[in-house]
């Protein structure tokens, strides 16, 4: 009997299922960018199948703070299903391709020709499978200026000119954590949602490629207009806005910093009048209007902060919330661990130990916490050997991270 589709089963629905289940990822990835883009596929629902060599992800073996794993590979590989093979080999390259036959999306971010060399190329692939969703995921690109050049986070944030405008002055510094490769995978994350979308219309698969440099060059419109057509690019400026004042950090009575936003005139007065309880500043010629706030930005600052130091932090904090202006503690990691605001989820790492992390970023409103979440594809296989299935193929929503071609065996019956 045929009816129309209630919001009430909807709701029924998104309870039951996530967005992305049914789809199946194949991903040839290390690093940072590459799987941090197939972990948001993963919590979304994808099956992951991540291609290794034998020597596995190097980010493997970047740290030991995560019981013993790395920190970076706890975080954007839990949920994920390894398999190690050598798509060279004839053998494995034909399971390789038996895998693609049934994959909705293949990402790799090896150096740029590696995989064309191997007979993988992204081109090649959406010939032979019209429904296949490519990403290529590259340092700068596939042109041929830079092409074997290396990209790793911190030097794609030197040539990009992120470090140029960041630090102190005199003192410019990296940008403290692997923000290129962060940007990349979210970047690449968004292309392969929207070339979903778009297979959904059209029902073929297309390309999608997101370099390092391309992202981090987007970021930085802002500084390259001022440097091309305004006034120049800003300097480093620490814990200060470049184009707005008072906009930076401010000490307490203990010398604790806290940063202090003001965004427009009203907000000003306010910061004068009810914080400060310094009426007489805004009348000062040097402070009338943001442009002159900061060609005096050091005068500003003394004046501000002359009025902060004689308050505790707790006082201050309170004075800028009743008169409603933005500000924000500076915390240090430990306090981001202590942070109210601070949602977190728990993973088992390749040896089972519970690792925790922040939550992800995007919350299903109506996907309840301990929701089962369908597995289609391949069914996943916990550390102690047993199915994480259930009699009625469903499993709980706890993640581990897999160990190094752990689920390499049960894929080639999968697949054969």
């Amino acid at each position: 009997m045929n009816r129309e589709f209630s919001d009430t089963d909807a709701r029924a629905a998104s309870a039951r299922f996530r967005p992305l289940d049914g789809l199946l990822v194949l991903a040839v990835e290390q690093a940072v960018a590459a799987p941090l883009c197939t972990s948001r596929l993963a919590d979304a629902g994808a099956t992951v199948i991540k291609i290794e060599r034998p020597e596995g992800d190097f980010a493997r073996r970047y740290d030991e703070a995560a019981l013993g794993d790395s920190s970076y590979f706890a975080w954007i590989n839990h949920g994920k299903q390894s398999v190690v093979l050598d798509f060279k080999a004839p053998e494995d390259a034909a399971w390789l391709h038996r895998m693609l036959a049934k994959a909705d999306v293949f990402v790799q971010n090896l150096a740029p020709g590696a995989m064309q060399r191997a007979g993988f190329g992204s081109d090649a692939l959406r010939e032979r499978y019209s429904r296949l969703i490519t990403c290529d995921i590259s340092g700068y690109g596939d042109g041929e200026a830079l092409a074997g050049m290396k990209a790793y986070d911190l030097l794609v944030q030197a040539e990009s000119g992120l470090i140029s405008v960041s630090g102190a002055p005199g003192a410019p510094g990296r940008i403290g954590v692997s923000l290129c490769d962060i940007g990349a995978g979210v970047t690449a994350h968004a292309g392969v949602l929207e070339a979903l979308l778009q297979r959904g219309i059209t029902g073929r698969g297309s390309g999608l490629a997101v370099s390092l440099f391309d992202v981090a060059a987007e970021w930085m419109s802002v500084p390259l207009v001022h440097a091309e057509t305004g006034s120049g690019a800003p300097p480093p400026v620490g814990l200060k806005h470049p184009s707005i004042a008072p906009y930076g950090a401010f000490a307490d009575r203990d010398a604790r910093l806290t940063l202090i936003s003001i965004q427009n005139e009203r907000e000003w007065l306010r910061l004068c009048e009810h914080v400060l309880r310094r009426p007489d500043l805004p009348l000062d010629t040097r402070f009338m209007s943001n442009l002159a706030r900061v060609a005096h930005r050091d005068a500003l600052d003394e004046q501000i902060e002359s009025e902060t130091r004689l308050l505790d932090g707790a006082t201050l904090h309170e004075r800028l919330r009743d008169a409603s202006i933005a500000f924000g503690a500076l915390n240090d990691v430990d306090a981001l661990a202590g942070h109210p605001a601070l949602r977190r989820r728990s993973v088992s790492n390749s040896s089972g130990s519970p690792v925790s992390l922040p939550a992800h970023p995007v919350q299903l409103r109506e996907l309840k916490r301990d929701s089962p979440v369908r597995e289609l594809r391949v069914a996943h296989t916990g550390h102690d050997g047993v199915s994480g299935q259930d009699q009625a193929g469903w499993r709980t929503g706890h993640r581990c991270v897999p160990r190094l071609g752990e689920h390499t065996e049960a894929l080639r019956r999968a697949f054969d």
